[in-house]
C-alpha cells in the first residue's frame, strides 16, 4: 500500500485523543462480536483472506486487518481500505467505521477468493443452466455448501439435498435448476450428479517444505544392545542418513504472535464439551477459507470416525492428497513428528490409513502405515503396532477391542 493510501484511512487529529481511542476500541469490539474470521475481502481488487482485525491503541493508525493472499503471504493493511461484499454484516461494519472516519462509503465489493480480477461466480453467462456445472466443495452444512467454480475463483452457495456425502476439496458435479442472487451473493440450486477427487484440477499451491538438515538413523533410539531390530527399522537404518523437512502449517484465524488463538483448539474444546455441531462450523470455516488447512480435513475426520468410517476416509484422504502437492513422486525425506508443522500431515495419514484398515481395505492401509514408519522412523503415532496386525491379515474390531 502506498503512502497516500495509508493516510487516507487514518483516523482524523483530534484534541481528545481519549475519545478516539474509545471510539476505535468500541469499533474493533463490535466487529469481533458480529463478523465471523476468516473471511473473503478485496484490497485494492485483489482477493484476500481476512484472518484478524486489530487496534494496538495508536490512533492515528486505527483499525487493521491483516489478510492472507492466495499465495499464503500475509499483510497487514488498514480496515478502511479493505472491501467486503455488499451487503454482508462486514461491510456494513466498515461503512459506520469510515463514516466516522470522515471517508465516503466504500463501494461494494465484489464476491470474495477470486483469482486475478476474474468475475464473480454467477455473473451472466458464467452458468449455464442447461448443462451440468463442475463446483470445487469449500465448506458444507446441512443442505448448503459454499463452492468455487472449477478453473476459476468465483465462489456460490449450492443448495442440494444430495450434499451430506460431500466434504471439502471433492469436486461436485450439479445438474442445475434455478440460479439467483441474494444480498449480492450468488445462489445455486440443483442435483448432485456425482462427486469426485481430483486434488490436482484444484490449482492450490503446494504447501512449502522447509530443509531442516538432515536426519541420521546412527543418532535415533533403535531399542537395547540386545534387543533384536524389526525388518522396517533395518531398512531405514540401511538406508542411512536423509534430509529432513518441515511441511508449512496453514491455519487461517491464528496468531503467531498469541498462542491461545487456535481455532483447532477451540474446535477440540467444543467437541469435548458435547458441542459437535459447533465444533465442526470451525473445522468448516477453515477451509472455506483455505482448503490447504490439513489439521481441518484430520480433525473432521476425527469427529465421524467412530460412526462413519466412509466419510471420514474421504477427509482424511483429502488432506493427504493435499499435502502430497509438495512430495516429489520419489521423496525420500523424512518429516518427522518432532517437528510440529508436519503433524497435520501424519494425522491425516493415521486416520486414512485406520479407515483403510477398519473397511476391509489391508493392502492399502499396509502400505500408508509402511510409507509413514519411512517418512516419521521415530514412530511417535504408534504405527510400528498396528503394521503387523493389518498384515497379519487381522481385522480392525478385533484389534480395537
Amino acid at each position: 500500500m502506498d503512502r497516500d493510501k495509508r493516510q487516507e484511512s487514518m483516523p482524523p487529529t483530534s484534541i481528545d485523543a481519549g475519545a478516539d481511542d474509545e471510539r476505535l476500541r468500541a469499533f474493533r469490539q463490535a466487529f469481533a462480536d458480529h463478523v465471523e474470521l476468516p473471511t473473503g475481502a478485496f484490497v485494492i481488487d485483489e482477493p484476500v483472506t481476512v484472518v484478524q482485525v486489530a487496534y494496538d491503541g495508536n490512533t492515528r493508525r486505527g483499525l487493521t486487518a491483516r489478510c492472507r493472499t492466495g499465495h499464503g503471504s500475509e499483510h497487514v493493511v488498514a480496515l478502511a481500505d479493505v472491501r467486503f461484499p455488499e451487503g454482508s454484516e462486514a461491510a456494513r461494519h466498515v461503512a459506520r467505521y469510515r463514516a466516522w472516519l470522515g471517508l465516503e462509503t466504500a463501494p461494494g465489493a465484489p464476491t470474495p477468493l477470486l483469482h486475478g480480477r476474474a468475475r464473480p461466480a454467477g455473473a451472466d453467462g458464467d452458468i449455464d443452466l442447461s448443462r451440468p456445472v463442475e463446483l470445487v466443495v469449500l465448506s458444507v452444512k446441512e443442505r448448503a455448501a459454499r463452492c468455487r467454480l472449477l478453473g476459476t475463483g468465483g465462489t456460490i452457495t449450492l443448495r442440494s439435498s444430495g450434499l451430506w456425502e460431500a466434504v471439502p476439496g471433492e469436486i461436485v458435479t450439479v445438474r442445475p435448476r434455478k440460479h439467483w442472487r441474494y444480498a449480492g451473493h450468488p445462489y445455486l440450486s440443483g442435483d448432485v450428479a456425482g462427486i469426485r477427487l481430483d486434488i490436482a484440477a484444484l490449482g492450490l499451491a503446494p504447501l512449502r517444505l522447509e530443509p531442516c538438515g538432515t536426519w541420521d538413523p546412527a543418532e535415533e533410539y533403535w531399542g537395547e544392545e540386545d534387543d533384536a531390530i524389526d525388518d522396517w527399522a533395518q531398512r531405514i537404518i540401511a538406508q542411512g542418513p536423509r534430509p529432513e523437512f518441515e511441511m508449512e502449517q496453514v491455519l487461517p484465524g491464528s496468531d503467531p504472535e498469541d498462542p491461545d488463538i487456535d481455532p483447532i483448539i477451540e474446535s477440540n474444546e467444543l467437541k469435548d464439551a458435547g458441542d459437535r455441531a459447533g465444533a465442526r462450523r470451525i473445522l468448516m470455516a477453515l477451509l472455506e477459507a483455505d482448503l490447504r488447512c490439513l489439521d481441518a480435513h484430520a480433525h473432521l475426520g476425527n469427529l465421524v470416525f467412530d460412526h462413519t468410517p466412509g466419510e471420514a476416509l474421504r477427509h482424511y484422504e483429502v488432506g493427504v492428497r493435499i499435502g502430497e502437492l509438495s512430495l516429489a513422486e520419489n521423496f525420500t525425506g523424512v518429516l518427522s513428528w518432532g517437528l510440529v508443522d508436519n503433524r497435520p500431515f501424519l494425522r491425516c495419514m493415521k486416520g486414512y490409513g485406520l479407515c483403510l484398515w477398519r473397511l476391509g481395505r489391508r493392502d492399502e492401509a499396509a502400505r500408508v502405515f509402511d510409507r509413514m514408519l519411512w517418512m516419521n522412523p521415530a514412530d511417535n503415532q504408534g504405527i510400528r503396532f498396528l503394521l503387523p496386525a493389518v498384515r497379519d491379515g487381522r481385522r480392525w474390531e478385533d484389534s480395537a477391542s
